[in-house]
Order: structure tokens, then C-alpha cells, then sequence
């Protein structure tokens, strides 16, 4: 038990690595909020988009959003942050991890989004048009309220899911929580860094958890 402690568990070197991990968390708090902004943002617009019909630009989402649901996200951060120097573009590590992690996340809320307003029915579309209301006022007024609303629970699934992705931002040299316990870990010779970002991960992710189960509930449609 004591070479546990040492090892895993090694007061000193946590205390002495504590600020680095903590500038981690407040880097991934700020990515993660990044990601899950521009992502549900970028999904919605698509989604909207898809619902107007028009078949060519329906084929150029349905195409992306297959793409980026089917890479793995490390690979789409690699590309981009290697790839895009070659085509005289450059992006630092943090917004390579921005860019691949909001792509990601709006291809599958897109797809989510899209499930919602589909679950709504045709008949909400007929009544609309009954009274007199343009697609637009069908689609924002009716419509989206409803697939909002039904799509809660995968979205705050897959919101959660992708921001622990940040992890992945450290193999591009991000110090995010990852990224500067592995640093601390290499000049320390010791792995209790890794213990401190595993805690970082808790605290930061289990109330996101929390928040979700009660956004779930609030949102929860009677019946259902």
C-alpha cells in the first residue's frame, strides 16, 4: 500500500505539479465550451438547412455529416493540424482541437436535430400551412420547438461525449488537464500527476453529468 501511495499517490510532486494541472482544467473548461457551442450551433444550422428540400444541397450535408461521423476525431486533428501547413494554412494546437471536435459534434447533432424535426410528423406541416403560416413560421414556430425538445436526451449524450474528447488536444502539445499531467509526469519520474488530472476530469465532467440528467428531466415530454 505505501508503494502505491508513493507512486500513484506522492504528495509532494502533486502539490508541486498542482498549478500546471489546474491551468489544464481552466484550458479545457474554455475548449470544451468552445466545442459544444459552435458544435449544437453548426448542427442546428445544418439541420434548418436540410428541412428547406433542396436536393443537391441535402446531398453536400448528408455527405459531410457521414464523413466526420465516420473519421475518428484524432485522426481529423492530426490532418489538420499537419496537413493544412502544406496547403499554406496554419492552425495552432488548440484550434486544430476547436475546428475537428465542433466538426465532429455538428455532424452528429445534425443528424439528431434532423431526427427531432422528422419526428414531428407531416401533419404538423399540413395544420401550419391550414392556418395561413409561410414554411419559415412553420419551421421556427412549430416545428423546431417540438424536435428540440424530443432531442434533449442524445444531444446532452453526445455533447457530453465529445467534449472528453479535449483529452485528445494533448497529442498536438495542448497542456490541457491530459496534456500537462503527462508533462508533469515526465519531468517529475513520477505518475501521481496523472492522478490529479483524473480528479480534474471528475470535477470538471461529473456536474456536466448532473446538469445533463436535469436538462433530460426539465425537458422530458409527458406520456413519454
Amino acid at each position: 500500500m505505501d508503494g502505491f501511495a508513493f507512486t500513484f499517490l506522492n504528495a509532494r510532486v502533486m502539490a508541486e505539479w498542482l498549478p500546471k494541472i489546474a491551468a489544464g482544467f481552466v484550458l479545457t473548461v474554455a475548449l470544451a465550451a468552445l466545442i459544444v457551442a459552435s458544435g449544437l450551433a453548426l448542427g442546428l444550422a445544418l439541420a434548418v438547412l436540410r428541412a428547406f428540400g433542396v436536393k443537391l444541397v441535402n446531398l453536400g450535408i448528408i455527405f459531410l455529416v457521414d464523413l466526420f461521423r465516420a473519421l475518428p476525431p484524432l485522426v481529423i486533428i492530426v490532418l489538420l493540424y499537419f496537413g493544412l501547413p502544406g496547403m499554406g494554412l496554419s492552425l495552432s494546437g488548440f484550434w486544430s482541437t476547436w475546428l475537428s471536435l465542433t466538426l465532429v459534434l455538428a455532424a452528429f447533432s445534425e443528424e439528431i436535430f434532423w431526427a427531432g424535426i422528422t419526428a414531428t410528423g407531416r401533419g404538423q406541416w399540413d395544420a401550419g400551412r391550414a392556418l395561413g403560416l409561410r414554411f419559415l413560421t412553420i419551421l421556427f414556430r412549430i416545428i423546431l420547438p417540438q424536435a428540440v425538445r424530443m432531442v434533449v436526451p442524445p444531444l446532452t449524450n453526445r455533447t457530453i461525449a465529445i467534449t472528453k474528447g479535449t483529452a485528445l488536444a494533448s497529442v498536438v502539445g495542448v497542456a490541457e488537464i491530459l496534456g500537462s499531467a503527462q508533462s508533469a509526469m515526465a519531468f517529475s519520474g513520477n505518475p501521481s500527476p496523472l492522478t490529479l488530472g483524473a480528479i480534474a476530469y471528475a470535477l470538471l465532467f461529473m456536474p456536466v453529468v448532473g446538469i445533463g440528467r436535469w436538462i433530460e428531466r426539465r425537458a422530458a415530454i409527458p406520456g413519454r
